[in-house]
């Protein structure tokens, strides 16, 4: 009885060992009195925009994990100072927290459970959209600095809501490998990238643009057949 006891100590011991430095998961309730001091624009919603549309908690700032929005807002925080991330259910936000503590944020707290856990406890919500971040994005300088140089070049514009372009991905990501290093694939996400995407007058996505040594030579929108798509980027390109 006692090894029994022991082991489980021990075992207890080496759990809480691994709980990964500098983050933390609270209750709703101690989310709630936690984030009651926190900075501005330190409290993310991992979320996506509708479902923060449809309420979020106060002062959140909307960072939606599944798109270039978090990495950018993330970009603006203060590593220094105490982070609060939360999404539905508690996964993304989890995911967040491991993120954020890669880039180096000395604090990261999450709201175990979630905003079902939030709203079971009753704690309020509000559809205030003053915490809608609106992403800057790449403008046309920085696009034209990175193309800038490069020999064989396709860019992807798309979305993370975008049917066509999830079946677009994989076609074009496989031709790019079979190339052996001689073209080179740049991903826009036009949500992160809204000024970008407008002085390029882009209105429906996917969308591709070839260059060859920096100047665009081809462009192709919407999703073609598989096999018609790669023979007309080969000619286009090599």
């Amino acid at each position: 009885m006692k090894k029994t006891l022991l082991s489980l100590v021990l075992s207890l011991s080496l759990l809480a060992c691994s709980t990964k430095e500098g983050s933390k998961d609270l209750s709703a309730t101690e989310f709630q009195s936690e984030i009651k001091s926190a900075e501005a624009g330190q409290i993310l919603d991992v979320r996506t925009v509708d479902e923060y549309n449809q309420g979020h908690i106060e002062g959140a700032v909307l960072a939606d994990i599944s798109s270039n929005l978090f990495q950018e807002v993330s970009n603006k925080l203060d590593k220094s100072k105490p982070v609060y991330v939360y999404c539905l259910s508690g996964g993304r936000s989890a995911e967040a927290a491991n993120q954020l503590r890669q880039l180096g944020f000395k604090s990261v707290i999450n709201l175990a459970g979630g905003m079902l856990a939030w709203q079971s406890a009753n704690l309020p919500l509000t559809t205030n959209t003053a915490g809608l971040a609106v992403p800057e994005g790449m403008s046309l300088a920085d696009f034209d600095q990175q193309i800038k140089g490069k020999k064989l070049v396709i860019v992807d514009y798309n979305a993370t809501w975008c049917g066509p372009c999830k079946q677009l991905s994989p076609v074009l990501e496989a031709w790019i490998k079979a190339q052996n290093g001689q073209v080179e694939l740049i991903k826009i996400d036009v949500d992160a990238n809204p000024g970008l995407a407008k002085a390029k007058q882009i209105e429906s996505i996917p969308y591709l643009e070839f260059y060859k040594d920096g100047k665009l030579a081809d462009k192709q929108i919407g999703m073609g057949e598989p096999k018609e798509m790669t023979r007309n980027w080969a000619k286009i390109l090599l």
